[in-house]
């Protein structure tokens, strides 16, 4: 991976979006029978596990 997508990769993480093409890296290194997720699923899927049914608090 070149230096600028480490970069990019990087500021996805600190605002918690894991990358898409890592997720479908790992999945098909290590869960090649399961079917990879579309990359809206995927947003969808993060987002949720993030801030969840949307009964979050304030701090």
């Amino acid at each position: 991976m070149s230096v600028l997508g480490r970069i990019a990769e990087t500021a996805r993480l600190m605002v918690g979006m894991p990358d898409y093409d890592t997720y479908c890296r790992h999945l098909a290194d290590h869960h090649p029978e399961r079917t990879p997720m579309t990359r809206a699923e995927f947003f969808r899927d993060r987002q949720q596990a993030r801030y969840g049914s949307g009964g979050g608090r304030c701090c």
